[in-house]
């Protein structure tokens, strides 16, 4: 049961989260300012959910009173600049209010995911800039993976990874390397596809000056490069036949030689190959040499595609959407309850290549703090929000109309619906200005919200003069 402490100094908001929390097994304290939380050891808890405006010291103080537990904070629209600086000072992640009850549960649940696993941490891989960064995923497809992984690579054999376009098979070959004892030498890495056949062979082993037209000096091949160290070809299988023969004296007799030399030279390599086609197949027609298949199978991994990783979809999201929004520098991005929606049940024939592109673009396309289905550009409709929840389903946040629908019926709002469902409401009762109160949010940003999505203004009625 995990332990999780509630600082919020609205009453209301702060029982209907108890509650809420408590219904899905947690164990739940509360606390309605800084001084109260101190008094319940925030550092001995699981998680700390807190408002980021308190009465005396802000809701960000608990970071650093709370350190190393996650804090999650809470803010209104209207507090967004805040919630970005939140996160830059550490905390885990920000709830807008009003919030989906499922949205908050789902945004709990994977911060005390993603603390637990922490105890089994994957393999770090280095990146090409040389920065550390663990492989992402936790089914039990991926926990075979890491497991072959620190089995395999100390092992020092040649080893074949298998998987569709975009699985992430140099990661592995990343991770074989920086486990093995030639960590400390070069990690060398070929795209056999993406080099000209006539080229490949020059490129992987070298070639003398004059050995062909435009030799015009000596070249050292990318197999010799990676002597001592570890060389990784990428779909091997689009290897022509000559390189291939090649490539098996290598592995055979640890030699090479550049084209257009009589002497041959030693090298001591640790061959990864990869490909997402199936080379026992192709050595059936002759398109791939089955000595060489043979020789490059001592160890296989199988990465699973995306598609089969339904519980590691959303927290490899997570990752390449923060790294998007650093790298565009828009902080605080995120993904709406629709649009993950969206993410969690598309197949992904590219894999976690076209997840990464998808969410590049809506950090570029999104207009506000929120990424919407349509922003990621995935072609399909958007799905509407059919799923059934009970009336009590958005937190209240002061007196007067609720914005929440009350029939028991009421649809599992987004927050685009919920804008859309509580503006026609109360727009015939409410000014602009209560309206915008309301929702926590300026006139200009509801004005931009009603052209976004198609909501005229209520006009009054027209006056006349005599």
């Amino acid at each position: 049961m995990s332990r999780i402490l509630i600082v919020e100094d609205e009453a209301i908001i702060r029982s209907a989260l108890r509650r809420l929390l408590e219904r899905h097994d947690h164990h739940v304290s509360e606390a309605a300012s800084i001084d109260e939380a101190r008094a319940l050891e925030p550092q001995g808890q699981d998680l700390v959910i807190a408002d980021l405006r308190l009465p005396g010291e802000p809701g960000t103080d608990l970071i650093r009173l709370a350190d190393p537990v996650p804090v999650l904070i809470m803010t209104s629209y209207a507090s967004m600049r805040s919630a970005v600086e939140a996160l830059k000072l550490g905390a885990v992640d920000y709830v807008a209010k009003p919030f989906d009850h499922d949205e908050l549960l789902e945004t709990v649940s994977r911060i005390l995911h993603q603390q637990a696993s922490r105890r089994t941490e994957p393999p770090d891989v280095t990146d090409p800039v040389g920065q550390a960064q663990p492989m992402i995923g936790r089914c039990p497809a991926m926990q075979a993976v890491y497991t072959r992984i620190r089995k395999t690579a100390p092992a020092d054999v040649t080893v074949l990874i298998q998987g569709e376009s975009g699985t992430g098979k140099e990661l592995v070959a990343r991770a074989l390397h920086q486990q093995s004892r030639r960590a400390a030498a070069p990690l060398i890495c070929v795209n056999c596809a993406a080099i000209p056949e006539t080229l490949i062979e020059s490129e992987l082993f070298g070639h003398e000056k004059g050995a062909f037209t435009g030799a015009n000096s000596a070249r050292t091949g990318l197999v010799e490069a990676a002597d001592n160290g570890t060389l990784f070809l990428d779909e091997i299988g689009e290897l022509p036949t000559d390189a291939q023969a090649r490539l098996l004296r290598v592995l055979q007799e640890g030699e090479i030689r550049k084209i257009g030399s009589v002497e041959t030279r030693h090298v001591d390599v640790r061959l990864i190959a990869a490909t997402h086609r199936d080379l026992h197949a192709l050595s059936r027609t002759g398109e791939f040499r089955l000595d060489l298949y043979y020789r490059l199978n001592v160890m296989q991994i199988d990465l699973p595609p995306l598609r089969d990783r339904e519980d590691d979809i959303l927290e490899i999201a997570d990752t390449l959407l923060d790294k998007a929004c650093r790298r565009h520098q828009r902080e605080g991005l995120r993904l709406s309850r629709a649009a993950r929606r969206v993410i969690r049940d598309a197949p992904w024939p590219g894999n976690v290549r076209e997840l990464e592109n998808a969410l590049e673009r809506g950090v570029i396309l999104a207009e506000s703090h929120l990424i919407h289905p349509d922003d990621l550009g995935l072609g399909g409709p958007v799905p509407s929000a059919t799923t059934r929840t009970e009336a009590h389903n958005v937190t209240p946040l002061d007196d007067g109309p609720d914005p929440a629908p009350t029939s028991d019926d009421a649809e599992d709002l987004s927050l685009e619906d919920y804008f859309q469902h509580f503006v026609l409401e109360h727009q015939d009762q409410m000014s602009e200005t209560e309206l915008a109160h309301k929702l926590g949010i300026s006139r200009k940003c509801l004005w931009e919200r009603r052209q976004k999505l198609g909501i005229p203004r209520k006009k009054g009625p027209r006056r006349h003069t005599g």
